[in-house]
């Protein structure tokens, strides 16, 4: 396959061999117990979160999303005054994970989706004329890790099985979609309000949060969603995470799957008449103020 841009790899700044690959790629390395390395990836932390890590981690330590991601998170962005992105917080005045024992990882069951992969790096690419994401992968080679000289080869495709990556992959999709989405429209789409970029973060990472939103009489007013499927998606994380991000492609991009009530649908076009006249307006009185035309007094 072909190799991409540097620039465009999941991350610039670490040694991600610049070759893609596909799944039937075959490739050596085990991580084991006693091994020389053992917990040194653990002891210097970078790692993303995919939503459907913070699930699983704010189920395994009995929280809610807001307290998890208080917790145990930091906010970036991942992409400049854009959509932003959640890493894990490592310990107070350190680079190590919090999840780190002396034994290994002490949430290994339930361990990030960065952390699944390693060494593999996945990357989801789309191009601007395309409607779903392309999946290819990379190799990451650090030189403190041994992993990469154990004698046992395997194809990515078998690694991935292994480490249980299949699901966290399929029910992360939708996140995926709308961030490369949102990268590849670029000034297509314009700049997401503030509100919008809220509304990203609650809907992707804080599902308890949204859960509330969702059940708010405000939501009800707003959109026509049957009773039996708001109910069914109010009591199950997954499926509120999942109608999130169908919630996000219509704020974010108009896709309008979810149907408004006729009457909220009524007044919102009233108000969007309204905003573009007033636009229309005041765009004419500051010509007529540059043309020394408008006399404020």
């Amino acid at each position: 396959m072909t190799s991409p841009d540097p620039q465009s790899l999941p991350f610039p700044s670490s040694p991600v061999a610049p070759e893609m690959m596909d799944g039937s790629r075959t490739i050596r390395f085990r991580c084991r117990p006693g091994i020389a390395c053992w917990n040194a990836c653990c002891s210097n932390i970078d790692i993303s979160l995919t939503p459907v890590d913070i699930l699983r981690l704010k189920h395994r330590l009995d929280l809610s999303s807001t307290e998890f991601l208080d917790r145990y998170t930091v906010p970036y962005e991942l992409e400049k005054d854009g959509l932003a992105g959640v890493k894990l917080r490592p310990v107070d005045g350190g680079t190590a994970c919090r999840f780190m024992t002396a034994a290994g990882c002490s949430v290994y069951e339930d361990r990030p989706t960065a952390c699944r992969y390693y060494p593999v790096a996945l990357l989801s690419m789309r191009h601007q004329d395309e409607y779903t994401d392309r999946e290819a992968y990379a190799l990451v080679k650090e030189p403190h890790c041994l992993g990469h000289d154990e004698p046992r080869s395997l194809t990515i495709d078998e690694y991935r099985a292994e480490q249980g990556v299949a699901e966290y992959d399929e029910l992360g999709r939708g996140w995926r979609q709308l961030v490369l989405k949102k990268k590849s429209s670029g000034p297509t789409v314009g700049k997401p309000s503030k509100r919008s970029l809220q509304l990203f973060f609650m809907a992707c990472y804080d599902v308890d949060r949204f859960r509330q939103f969702v059940a708010s009489d405000g939501f009800s007013a707003l959109f026509d969603l049957p009773d039996e499927e708001l109910h069914e998606t109010l009591l199950d994380d997954t499926k509120l995470r999942q109608f999130g991000f169908r919630f996000l492609r219509q704020v974010l991009f108009g896709e309008a799957t979810i149907p408004l009530r006729a009457d909220a649908a009524q007044a919102r076009a009233q108000r969007a008449h309204e905003k573009a006249a007033r636009l229309e307006r005041e765009a004419a009185e500051r010509a007529a103020r540059d043309d020394g035309m408008y006399d404020e007094n």
